[in-house]
């Protein structure tokens, strides 16, 4: 009676019921010792060393422990996909099972059909978790280091933070700051962009900023109109000059989130704030591409997995598999990291940055599935 909701899913076929079946368990097995892993060697250090060194309460570093365990469990998906078509098809051809389904006329690239379709649910459903489950956690664990354990001791200093000033959902400005320091409530090198009629009007900008008396207050600035013929004409400058923006440096810091915990949505609306107003935008496009790309890692590495699974002769066992999965892993992140400079530093398109590593092993994919008939 186990997996009778595959029944559910029209289309598969009794090999396709079988193959997943078999998947199953190590898929399971994956994300359990993977997740042991990376959390024994980064969080459980981390809680040991707030409860030792600083004295937290445990229940305080259990709820921090769990808001961080969401974003270790969408690294550890495309993991087990990997380990998952490994084992299992490393233990269908030891068993000779794929080559009696060969022998039957069936091609590999028929056993693949069933890997294809359950590593792309996952894929989906990783998707979905990141831009949903992920943020909200990744957030609620910054608040808590920040608010309950660190007391307002982490570090205030943000860099290139952009500020988006609406009224009635209109677009009034759009602040960048190159340096932004909330505890000193000082900022560093502003440009402050206001719109008529979703168009850019004027432009100021001024060599630093600070927080006095209830406002903003900008020092060594011009300010700039914008033609019609959209050219800039210098309007005058000043020495001092308040800023009609009314949050202030405690409110800055508890709306600021860090690029690496925002969703692919709100990176393409950082992504969009830049472009707006002429600033580089490369790396929020490449961690934008990359939040949609390494979730549909699962559907590369089911696929490199079960190839090269299928081509392993011998009985070998898991730990031997788990082994050859760290491999493939440890490779598919240094590929990634590579690719992910290049396109930041503007070396590479940031499309072709983040999709470059799924493209070249689901490559190896293809090449070890066409070996193995």
């Amino acid at each position: 009676m186990r997996l009778n909701f595959l029944s559910f899913i029209p289309g598969l076929s009794i090999l396709d019921r079988f193959i997943i079946k078999e998947m199953a368990g190590p898929f399971v097995f994956g994300m359990m010792i993977f997740t042991m892993i990376l959390v024994a060697g980064d969080l459980l250090f981390e809680a040991a060393r707030l409860v030792i060194e600083r004295g937290i309460p445990v229940g305080v570093v259990i709820r921090l422990f769990l808001y961080r365990l969401p974003g270790v469990i969408a690294w550890t998906l495309p993991m087990s996909c990997l380990l998952a078509t490994l084992l299992s098809m490393t233990r269908l051809s030891a068993n000779s099972e794929l080559i009696a389904i060969k022998s039957l006329g069936i091609p590999f690239r028929r056993v693949l059909r069933p890997v294809v379709i359950a590593s792309f649910f996952v894929a989906t459903g990783t998707l979905i978790f990141n831009e949903t489950i992920v943020p909200l956690t990744a957030q609620a664990a910054d608040t808590l280091m920040r608010y309950e354990i660190l007391r307002n001791q982490t570090n205030a200093i943000q860099e290139r933070v952009f500020m988006r000033d609406e009224s009635e959902g209109v677009l009034r400005r759009v602040i960048y700051v190159d340096r932004l320091d909330t505890d000193a409530g000082a900022m560093e090198n502003i440009m402050l962009y206001e719109f008529s009629d979703g168009q850019k009007s004027r432009i100021s900008s001024a060599r630093t900023g600070t927080w006095r008396e209830g406002e903003w207050w900008l020092y060594e600035g011009q300010v700039f109109e914008i033609t019609e013929r959209r050219d800039l004409r210098q309007l005058f400058t000043f020495d001092r000059q308040r800023m009609i923006f009314t949050l202030s440096p405690e409110q800055l810091r508890r709306g600021t989130r860090r690029h690496a915990d925002m969703s692919a949505r709100e990176l393409w609306e950082y992504a969009e704030r830049a472009q707006m107003i002429g600033t580089p935008a490369a790396r929020f496009l490449v961690l934008f591409h990359f939040k949609l790309a390494v979730p549909w890692a699962c559907v590369v590495m089911a696929i490199l997995g079960a190839s090269f699974g299928a081509l392993r002769q011998g009985r070998s066992g898991t730990s031997a598999g788990f082994g050859f999965s760290v491999v493939i892993v440890f490779a598919y992140y240094t590929v990634m990291s590579i690719c992910r400079a290049l396109g930041e530093s503007g070396n590479l398109p940031p499309l072709l940055a983040a999709w470059a590593p799924n493209l070249i092993f689901l490559a190896g994919g293809i090449y070890f599935s066409r070996k193995v008939d």
